[in-house]
């Protein structure tokens, strides 16, 4: 298992992002971490009252170098945002138009980015400030163009007891369809043992969902067209949309996060009105390529930090906004400030 501590820094200038690849979860979960200006990890085994889980070393944050030397303990640790997914290199190319059957066109510039689901979501989780950890199989990401490669093939059978630390120390846990359902059911349940809620983007392999997956989760988090195929039904308006969240919740999905696009999101919760949320309209669009991730990730975030259901979709909604104004996946996560900021003007 190899995890990755993503750790934004405005030191970097090359890449918005500082991985640091570990072999093993740390062995020392209580050493002090500055995950921001004004909060610290204590040097003591500290707990959270509410449910007694332990909080272990997360990634650290520089929000302002110059103040990295604030030596405030006092605050309680933050328990992280856990992604399990898959890292992948997209290959990225502009072309003025798709090539018709049997013809060769050239594109006008490609370049190669990091990316995958996992990825993007746990990237996002670090440029929105809050300390978040990767565990997949990054050793593979160059196969994937063709195949899932170590994302789908280099998992274990079974998980570690090891593995498996950061997931019941976690606040909120994101899971994805790139990586296989055994190790999605084995996390799934792992965080369900602790009262850790799980979200599952509905994103990755067309195929069914085992049954033994969706009883593990809290929220599914599918688009129009996932939602479709997960249940078979049309989704085309608002009210097929509902009858097939309908259909999940009978399927025992109790609520539902479907992004609807350029219509917005909506949070279906099982004996509620849904809630629904328009997009908060971009300047410019130009690559929706990590939109839904993006969205995913900062709802995450923001219900781990115990903002309202509103509220949460409403902060999605302004980074997925953010997103689509930037070209490729990852470079387009948008930072903490710049959410924030726009949710003012809205």
């Amino acid at each position: 298992m190899r995890g990755i501590a993503i750790s934004p820094s405005n030191q970097c200038c090359s890449s918005p992002f500082q991985f640091q690849t570990q072999d093993t979860l740390p062995s020392q979960p209580y050493r002090t971490v500055n995950l921001n200006p004004l909060l610290q990890f204590n040097k003591k085994k500290k707990q959270n009252p509410s449910n007694g889980r332990r909080y272990p070393l997360v990634s650290k944050i520089s929000i302002n170098p110059s103040n990295n030397n604030n030596n405030n303990n006092t605050q309680t640790p933050i328990p992280p945002l856990v992604v399990f997914g898959s890292a992948n290199a997209d290959i990225y190319l502009e072309i003025n138009r798709l090539p018709k059957v049997g013809e060769t066109i050239s594109a006008n510039s490609g370049q190669t980015l990091a990316g995958g689901k996992g990825a993007n979501q746990a990237a996002c989780g670090g440029r929105l400030s809050y300390p978040t950890y990767f565990l997949g199989q990054p050793d593979g990401q160059n196969s994937i163009i063709i195949v899932g490669g170590a994302n789908m093939n280099c998992w274990p059978h079974t998980l570690s007891d090891q593995d498996f630390e950061v997931v019941r120390n976690a606040g909120i846990v994101l899971l994805q369809r790139e990586i296989p359902d055994s190790v999605n059911i084995q996390v799934a349940k792992a965080a369900r043992s602790t009262g850790v809620p799980v979200i599952l983007d509905a994103g990755g392999m067309d195929a069914p969902f085992p049954q033994e997956l969706l009883n593990s989760i809290d929220i599914l988090s599918p688009n129009e067209s996932e939602l479709g195929r997960l249940t078979g039904m049309a989704t085309e308006s608002f009210e097929q949309i509902t009858q097939a969240v309908v259909k999940c919740h009978k399927m025992g999905v109790k609520q539902v996060l479907v992004k609807l696009g350029a219509k917005g999101s909506a949070l279906f919760v099982e004996g509620e009105e849904p809630i629904k949320q328009p997009i908060i309209s971009a300047t410019k669009v130009l690559d929706t390529t990590g939109a839904g991730d993006t969205f995913t990730a900062a709802f995450a975030v923001a219900l781990v930090e115990g903002k309202s259901r509103n509220e949460c979709l409403k902060f999605a909604a302004a980074a997925a906004s953010l997103c689509v104004q930037v070209k490729g996946a990852i470079p387009s996560m948008p930072d903490r400030k710049s959410v924030l900021d726009l949710l003012q003007s809205h």
